[in-house]
This record gives C-alpha cells, sequence and structure tokens, in this order.
C-alpha cells in the first residue's frame, strides 16, 4: 500500500534534515565550544593547544607557542610527531585532512597514538576549522613539509609537499569566522596568558611561549617560520616552565595568603591505571579553592575524581582528629563543608579512557577515577598526618573553627530571616521599594549616602525602581564570617531586600530584582564601597554575578550648559567633545595660520588646558558643573543621566576569570598586608586620585 505523503507543514520523513561533514558544527556552535561568546571564541585556541600539549604529555614534546598574529588570526606550534600525512585506508584522504574535516577523527581513541589525552570527543581541531573563515595546517613530519588550507572547514585544494624540513611539529593558522562569533573575534591577552600560565603549571618539562604580535601587521613576514618566540619581537610575551608541578600551582593560587601550615601536601602515583596527582595547603581564610583536571583539562563542575577526593578527606580527618582525642566522644563530627574551609587543592588525573559528561569536557564521568583518587589520596594522607602532627593538628583545628563558626552562622541566619518572617518578611525600612513584583523588569539602586538616596527616590520610576540608600561603607566581608556580617545592620539591610536567602539556603529564583545596580560617587570612597559591594556580591552572592544581575552605574562626571542646550559628560574627553558640539570650536573657517597654531597646541596640550583654550577662543562662558557625587544632582539630573533605561549607561559586572578576580579579591581585600602595600607601591603613580 502507498504511504501518504505529508502535506505542507506536516512532520514527515523529509522534515528530517542529516547534515553532512562539519555543517552540523556550524549549524549548533554552541553544543561543540559551549557559546559563541568570548569563552567560546577562546574554547578555539585552548582546543588547538591540547592537541599540542597532549604531545609533550605523550613525551613527544617540549615546547609550544601560541601567537596572536595580525589580522585576527592566532597560531599554534608545538615541536612535536607532527600530524600523519599518509593516505587514510577507511576515508581515501590524507591523514591530516580527516583530521581537519571530519568529526571524531584523530589518533585519541585507543591504539598506539596516545596514552594519554583530554580529546575523547575528537571535536577539537575540525571544530575549530569549521568555525574559522580560514585555516592553515603546516606539518613537519619525518623530514618533508606538508601545507593544506581550509574555508569555514572546507579544504581548498589536497595536502601539499612543500619541500623538506629539519623541523619536527605542526603549525595551526586559523581566523575564527565573525559569521558564528557575532560579538566579536578579538582575543583578550589576560585570558590566554592566564590559561597557558594554568597549564604550564600541569605539564612537567614543557615550556609555553604566548606572544602578542597583533601591531606587527605588514612589518614582518610570518610564513615560514617555525617559532616566533625567537625573533625577538618587541611586543608584550609570556614564557612559563615549571619544575614544581602542582606544589608550585598551589603557591601560586595562595600567593597573597596566609597559609596555617608550612608543608604542602603532595603526591604522584598510579592506581588501577589512573595516574593521580594531588597538593593542597590549608590557608587562613573562609574560601575553598578546588581545581581539578582531567587529561590537563580544567574540569570545572568537578567529577569523579572530585567526589573521591572530597570524600576521603572528611574520613581521613575525622579518623585522625578521633584517634589522637582531638575530638571527643561527644563530639560530633566535622563535616565536609567543615574540612573544606580555607582549603586550597589542586587535583589532576590522567586515563587512557576518559568519558566527560558533555561535550564541553567541563565534568569528568570516569567512575574509576573517582575510586583511584581516593585510594591514592587515602594512603598518602594519612602518611602526611602521621610524620606531621603539628600540620594535622592546625588543620583540624581551622576544621572545628569552621564548625563553630558553621553554627554561630546559622543561628544568625535564622534570626534574620526568622524575624523577617514574623513581620511579614518586612523589608528594610530605608528600602523604598518598587510596585512591579516581577524581579525580570525590577531594578534595585543601592546608593551611597541619605542625600543621595533622596534624590534616587524622587526621580525613580516607581513601577519598576527600588531604592536602597547606604550609610557609608559597609563591613569587609573578605575578614568576617557569616554570623558577624549578618550583624552588620547595612549588609541584613542588602539581604532582605534582596529576598534569596543566604548561605545554604541561598535560592536564586527568589532574587526580588534581576538588576542589583551600584551607584556611588565618582571618588576615592566611592571606589572603596563600590569594591567592598563587589566584594560581598562576589563571596556570598556569585551566581547572581554569573547570571548577569549585578551592575556598575555611570553617572557622569560633567554638566555642560549654553543657552539652554545641556550635555553630560562621562569623560574629560567627552567633555572637551562636548564644548566643540555647543558652539565652542577651537578651528572654524577662515582661521588665519597664527589661529591655526593655536589649535595644534590645543591638540597637543591636556584636556584643562584644551577647555581653556576653546573658551577663551570664543569669549562665551558655557556652565561646567563638576559633579563630586550623586547627591550633587538633582533628582531630574539623576533620572536624567543614571536611572533613566533609555539614557544611563551601565556596566554589567563579570567573572569571566574567576582565578584571577578570587586571587585579586583576597590581595586587596584580605588580611595580609605585605601584598596589598606591595600592589600600591607599584601602581600608586597610574593612580588619579580626585582629592
Amino acid at each position: 500500500m502507498a504511504k501518504k505523503e505529508p502535506k505542507k507543514g506536516e512532520y514527515g520523513a523529509d522534515s528530517i534534515q542529516v547534515l553532512e561533514g562539519l555543517e552540523p558544527v556550524r549549524k549548533r556552535p554552541g553544543m561543540y565550544i559551549g557559546s559563541t561568546g568570548p569563552a567560546g571564541l577562546h574554547h578555539l585556541i585552548w582546543e588547538i593547544f591540547d592537541n599540542s600539549r597532549d604531545e609533550a604529555m605523550n613525551g613527544h614534546a617540549d615546547r609550544v607557542e601560541v601567537v596572536l598574529l595580525p589580522d585576527g588570526y592566532v597560531r599554534v606550534v608545538d615541536n612535536g610527531r607532527g600530524i600523519p600525512t599518509g593516505i587514510h585506508t577507511k576515508t581515501k584522504v590524507s591523514a591530516l585532512e580527516t583530521i581537519m574535516t571530519t568529526l571524531h577523527a584523530g589518533g585519541k581513541f585507543g591504539g598506539d597514538g596516545y596514552n594519554v589525552s583530554g580529546g575523547l570527543h575528537g571535536v577539537g581541531a575540525s571544530v575549530v576549522n569549521a568555525l574559522s573563515i580560514h585555516t592553515r595546517v603546516e606539518v613537519h613530519h619525518e623530514g618533508s613539509w606538508f601545507m593544506q588550507e581550509y574555508k569555514q572547514g572546507i579544504r581548498k585544494a589536497a595536502v601539499k609537499e612543500m619541500g623538506k624540513s629539519k623541523f619536527s611539529g605542526t603549525i595551526v593558522n586559523f581566523k575564527p569566522d565573525a559569521e558564528i562569533f557575532k560579538e566579536g573575534t578579538e582575543f583578550s591577552w589576560d585570558t590566554v596568558v592566564s590559561h597557558l600560565r594554568q597549564q604550564a603549571y600541569l605539564v612537567r618539562g614543557l615550556t609555553i611561549h604566548i606572544i602578542d604580535a597583533r601591531g606587527y601587521e605588514g612589518k614582518v613576514d610570518f610564513d615560514g617560520k617555525t617559532y616566533l618566540f625567537d625573533l625577538g619581537l618587541e611586543s608584550p610575551s609570556q614564557s612559563f616552565y615549571f619544575e614544581g608541578g602542582l606544589k608550585s600551582l598551589v603557591k601560586h593560587y595562595n600567593e597573597f595568603a596566609k597559609p596555617i601550615h608550612k608543608n604542602i601536601f603532595y603526591v604522584e602515583k598510579e592506581a588501577e591505571n589512573v595516574g593521580v596527582e594531588i597538593a593542597l595547603q590549608y590557608i587562613d581564610d573562609m574560601t575553598t579553592k578546588i581545581a581539578a583536571f582531567a587529561n590537563n583539562i580544567p574540569t570545572a563542575e568537578g567529577g569523579t575524581h572530585v567526589t573521591g577526593f572530597k570524600t576521603s578527606l572528611t574520613r581521613l580527618i575525622n579518623a585522625y582528629a578521633r584517634k589522637n582525642g582531638i575530638l571527643k566522644e561527644k563530639d560530633e563530627n566535622l563535616t565536609g563543608d567543615d574540612v573544606l574551609e580555607g582549603l586550597t587543592v589542586v587535583i589532576s588525573v590522567k586515563l587512557r579512557e576518559i568519558q566527560f559528561e558533555g561535550q564541553t569536557k567541563a565534568k569528568l564521568g570516569s567512575m574509576e577515577a573517582q575510586s583511584a583518587t581516593a585510594t591514592v589520596f587515602s594512603d598518602a594522607f594519612t602518611l602526611f598526618m602521621e610524620e606531621n602532627p603539628d600540620d594535622a593538628k592546625e588543620i583540624i583545628n581551622k576544621g572545628l573553627l569552621a564548625l563553630r563558626a558553621r553554627k554561630a552562622a546559622k543561628a544568625a541566619k535564622d534570626s534574620v530571616l526568622r524575624k523577617g518572617a514574623l513581620e511579614g518578611f518586612s523589608l528594610p525600612g530605608k528600602l523604598a521599594d518598587c510596585q512591579s513584583n516581577d524581579p525580570a523588569e525590577s531594578e534595585l539602586f543601592i546608593v551611597e549616602g541619605d542625600s543621595a538616596g533622596g534624590s534616587a527616590k524622587m526621580g525613580r520610576d516607581r513601577r519598576t525602581q527600588a531604592i536602597l540608600p547606604l550609610r557609608g561603607k559597609i563591613l569587609n566581608v573578605e575578614r568576617a564570617r557569616l554570623d558577624k556580617m549578618l550583624g552588620s545592620e547595612q549588609i541584613k539591610n542588602l539581604v532582605l531586600a534582596m529576598g534569596a536567602a543566604i548561605g545554604d539556603t541561598f535560592d536564586i529564583n527568589k532574587v526580588r530584582y534581576h538588576k542589583l545596580i551600584i551607584a556611588t560617587d565618582a571618588d576615592v570612597d566611592g571606589a572603596h564601597i563600590r569594591t567592598l559591594l563587589l566584594t560581598f556580591f562576589y563571596r556570598y552572592y556569585r551566581p547572581i554575578i554569573e547570571a548577569g544581575y549585578v551592575y556598575i552605574a555611570q553617572p557622569p562626571l560633567y554638566k555642560i550648559a549654553y543657552n539652554k542646550m545641556v550635555k553630560y559628560a562621562y569623560t574629560d574627553e567627552e567633555k572637551v567633545q562636548a564644548l566643540k558640539e555647543l558652539g565652542f570650536d577651537d578651528m572654524e573657517e577662515g582661521e588665519s595660520p597664527a589661529e591655526q597654531e593655536v589649535e595644534s597646541d590645543a591638540e597637543a596640550a591636556t584636556d584643562d588646558e584644551k577647555e581653556e583654550k576653546l573658551v577663551k577662543k570664543s569669549n562665551k562662558k558655557p556652565s561646567i558643573q563638576r559633579y563630586k557625587g550623586l547627591g550633587e544632582m538633582n533628582p531630574d539630573e539623576l533620572k536624567e543621566t543614571t536611572m533613566d533605561p533609555f539614557k544611563r549607561v551601565l556596566k554589567v559586572v563579570g567573572v569571566d576569570e574567576a582565578e584571577d578576580a578570587d586571587r585579586v579579591f583576597e590581595m586587596l581585600m584580605g588580611s595580609e598586608v605585605g601584598p596589598r602595600k606591595s600592589f600600591i607601591q607599584t601602581y600608586a603613580k597610574q593612580a588619579n586620585l580626585d582629592v
């Protein structure tokens, strides 16, 4: 019987799309690199670098170079074996072309290609190729030099032999496709350096060079070169090589912290065919830093290796504490949270067959890693505590302090929340709430001072904008536990206003405002208050930052008025431009050469000198008001410049580099004076203080 053909719009066999080659990658890039924003863009570098790093992990390379080239290109070079270029028996084309144009093709699926690698999915090179407008791969393999080019993942021609070569390795040049990365294709130097520095710690004996050669367009011919680092380019560059491995990485993380025990625990051993390497140290802090890696791939979401470590750590510390009488029979055991407080640990496992949960490899799923990590760590950490009883005692006392603080914090938190519940969850008295109950359209302005708060309340849109004035500087939460923190009236008011609780009862779905806007004065005190608030959000409400709910208001520095015309300027440069737009131009038609010379002087002068010359030359006197604080603005001015959604400027707060942000907060807001003093001495001359 003939099958009925589906009508137009119906779901039939012809509705099923079959994507060939690398089409799926271009169709759904987020499935392969996580996003098409900055994180996904940088992920392209990581994928190509990982291939070079895998060569080093397996003993075939000891040098990798990553270069940011002019015109948006990236170049990655290694001195490994070079990608094979012979004809593949299954695809009937070069192995190089197979790897670059076929998903799930590579030397990492068993066999003798790699003992250890991060590339289980085999998507690295081919995905980068698919998402690049142009890719060029040069292979130096067994005395010959080969090359192939691609456009959006499609080869331009067959692999070409370029000649003989004494070099061995692979050079990949690629340019991300702007059609895919619509947010931009500009790479962050700091992001690249931070990630590759971390990788250098993880592979002992590997030298990583990083060069920013983006300023050399048209000046240097990069073709035919192997390592550009050897050219001695006068450009930003970094070179990393660490013999200490994970111990060096722990020291790096704790650079601005105060350790509570001198000896860094370290173990490297294999169990169940899984290589396990762990280094840890406790510091005088309340935060926990767990950096986990599987085959040197950062697993930000943890996984089986982290689970095995955490379970063992809690069990071992409680067992040692009871055995040595530190925990009495009547005492309760320390919890996992107690023993994690103040811990900095790096966990690295290496497996031949590795399983991740998801294409972006953020969580390890290999079950053998859990038991192997637990076994290796248990044996070594038990011995460490027995051989270092003073260190063991300090670690346990740290846990006991965390236990007492946890109970005190719970009591304080319950008191705050219970009080709110008994009073019908009454909001803070100083809060001028908005009428809307929809968090998506509601905004909370956290304003410095009662004066600015009064202007903001009068200038706001009552339906969607709420105002919470702060009196003075809030508590530095970097140095305070939760119980002390909730004793602060300012912080308690902020917690209640947000409505999402805090600590283990925090629920992001209960946040009452999806825009939390920090509005402080443009002076030193305002910057300090802003930093204190950001520290508070970062330490206790980081999911809110990650969700994009935290903003910084950008009030203008100047109000320039003339003949009923008003312009606002946010920088000194904008002030000069606003004066020109109001008719105070320093170059008018028919000027004499002498007057043009004045213009040239004005261009070379400071902004204040420019302003003075503009005003003098025109014989006009505009009104220029310099705002020292939000309280100096009347409600209409504050509304127009800082609160009106159609006119204001807001900066969204993000944590793109969480590790660097964590270290900066620790340095600037922590208890150690030395690192902070050194930072101030180094950058004091760059500070622009309006005092």
